[in-house]
């Protein structure tokens, strides 16, 4: 069998055929056009019958070519850029190019077989399009309001606004009330910002609505748990993009960061915080732990349960966000064989 391993980037893709003992049997580069991706696996097809694909995941330069190969019947993997740098900084060569970097994606997929198989972008994905499309929203929305308190404090330090109020519709028409008939060049910009202010908290509301219309859709298992908001629930739909490429619960735990990581000192075992993982999904398991905590007994007793065993609140408290991963996982998992189900009699 050939392992094809990629380098995608905006303008050329480069791959390199490798054996099943890691020695390289070819390289090609490509233009990242629909021709391109075309002459690559027909190219890739005079080599072996019998091949896999290794692309490094940056889904977003190798989006297009991976939609062409899956489209085509192709297997391929991702491969994380962390092991890829890994794979070229053991190999004998030097420096950094192109195709040393597609050599390294190859070879890293010989050495882990058990990576995550790629597959065409679902409703996961709009999620995660639509979430950081609101975010991005909200901080040019957060630049826009200091930008406005400080023009307000100008004009009248005594004006009252309060903290984080105006990205209320109220609290915008108190200042445009106050803005109303003022001759400065101040107060001209101010009702500019107010104006784009409430453009963007409109926006921001509209695409809150409609985030959590499609979560409702494909994870209702998920947003049943306690303290798991609309959004935090499309976090995480969207940062797992398919609960089924993990393994277990426990590769899941060690993809969003809330698995300890062992360090052993002589003989005494013991474990540390991660640092690693998807911060986005070990944010939104914080947030809803923390919520959990304020609404949820069972999650209260917790805690308890293990200050009473000598743990410190921070240390209980990724404890919590431990077992809470696995919570999600097994909503995620009900989820997602939900819609299976109902995909089940339309292919038939």
């Amino acid at each position: 069998m050939v392992i094809v391993g990629i380098d995608a980037h905006k303008q050329t893709h480069t791959a390199v055929a490798v054996d099943e003992a890691g020695r390289e049997l070819a390289t090609k580069t490509v233009q990242a056009t629909p021709d391109g991706n075309l002459a690559l696996m027909t190219w890739v097809s005079q080599l072996d019958p019998e091949r896999r694909w290794a692309v490094e995941d940056c889904r977003h330069l190798s989006r297009g070519l991976e939609r062409a190969l899956l489209g085509a019947g192709e297997a391929i993997v991702r491969v994380p850029p962390k092991l890829m740098a890994h794979a070229r900084d053991s190999a004998r060569t030097y420096g950094k190019s192109d195709p040393i970097d597609a050599l390294a994606v190859a070879r890293a997929a010989l050495r882990y077989p058990d990576l995550p198989a790629a597959c065409l972008d679902g409703p996961a994905r709009e999620v995660r399009l639509l979430v950081d499309h609101r975010e991005d929203l909200v901080a040019e929305r957060t630049r826009i309001i200091n930008r406005l308190r400080w023009h307000l404090h100008e004009l009248d330090p005594t004006f009252p606004v309060a903290s984080r109020a105006l990205d209320r519709y109220v609290t915008l028409d108190k200042v445009d009330a106050f803005l109303e008939g003022r001759p400065e060049m101040v107060a001209a910009i101010a009702r500019e910002l107010a104006e784009r202010c409430r453009e963007l908290t409109g926006r921001e509301r509209a695409l809150q609505g409609e985030i959590a219309r499609r979560v409702m859709n494909i994870a209702p298992a998920l947003l049943a748990l306690p303290g798991c908001g609309v959004l935090s629930a499309a976090k995480i739909v969207g940062e797992t993009a398919d609960v089924t490429r993990f393994s277990s619960r426990d590769a899941f735990a060690a993809h969003n960061g809330t698995a300890p990581l062992p360090v052993w000192s002589s003989n005494h075992p013991r474990h540390r915080l991660s640092r690693s993982g998807n911060r986005q999904l070990n944010a939104a398991i914080h947030r809803i732990a923390i919520t959990q905590l304020r609404i949820h007994p069972e999650a209260q007793t917790f805690l308890e349960r293990r200050r009473l065993q000598g743990d410190t609140k921070a240390e209980s408290l990724r404890a919590l966000k431990r077992k809470l991963s696995n919570v999600v996982y097994r909503a995620l998992l009900v989820d997602a064989q939900s819609a299976a189900a109902i995909c089940l009699p339309a292919a038939a």
